[in-house]
């Protein structure tokens, strides 16, 4: 098993509750399992499934991936999400240090910490959370916004998977903020991506909302044929 350690001082009752309510209740293969939780003096202890593989960062800072196995790590991850995001969560913290991996190729969403839960009263967020590089203009800008940032955050992965680090990555917060609120990604194409890729990450970085894929339409994309399994990784 694995044990994340959370401090109570530095994250309140109600954020730790949610995140353990959260990860108790949406159980689904692609995210990590939840088993049980102590509370030792101001600290809790998440008892979690152990992912064998390490996490997608660790993976990204050794090698480049191809094509297949990008287009694994989206279709998976995009699994997930469809099923929180019909279940009315928001992760709000996609990024390669919360995507988990096993070497029996399986992809699991970790890390509920900062997701927001929806309801008929409340079916948007304003929050600005979330690692800056991979934030929506949306979260950036302090507008309302729902699950497309998700969707969002994991074209940011894409990027990072294909170029090694997500864009802005070497800007300060300030700047990388204003970038993402004024530019949206960078010009995809400049990037030199394969075209499938180029035109599934497209589908996930529209700075118009409206345009931009859910998790549930983007599973639909033809990109994703292309996965190839993960053992080789």
């Amino acid at each position: 098993v694995a044990v994340k350690q959370i401090d109570l001082q530095d994250q309140g009752c109600e954020e730790v509750l949610k995140e353990i309510l959260v990860m108790r209740e949406k159980k689904n293969p692609n995210i990590v399992t939840y088993l049980e939780s102590y509370l030792v003096n101001e600290t809790v202890l998440l008892v979690l499934e152990y992912m064998d593989g390490g996490s997608l960062a660790d993976v990204i800072t050794r090698k480049r991936m191809t094509v297949g196995h990008i287009a694994t790590v989206c279709r998976e991850c995009l699994q997930g999400l469809a099923f929180l995001h019909a279940n009315q969560v928001i992760h709000r913290d996609i990024k390669s240090d919360n995507i988990l991996l096993g070497r029996d190729g399986s992809v699991k969403l970790a890390d509920f910490g900062l997701c927001a839960l929806l309801s008929p009263e409340q079916s948007k967020r304003s929050s600005v959370v979330g690692a800056t590089c991979w934030m929506a203009p949306e979260v950036v800008r302090r507008e309302p916004y729902g699950p497309k940032v998700d969707t969002w955050s994991l074209g940011i992965v894409g990027i990072e998977m294909a170029k090694g680090e997500p864009p802005y990555s070497r800007k300060t917060s300030d700047r990388a903020r204003y970038l993402i609120g004024k530019h949206g990604a960078p010009d995809l194409h400049r990037l030199r991506l394969p075209s499938g890729l180029c035109e599934f990450l497209g589908c996930c970085l529209q700075m118009d909302v409206d345009r931009r894929g859910s998790a549930e339409e983007l599973l639909q994309h033809p990109f994703l044929q292309l996965a190839e399994p993960l053992f080789s990784l």
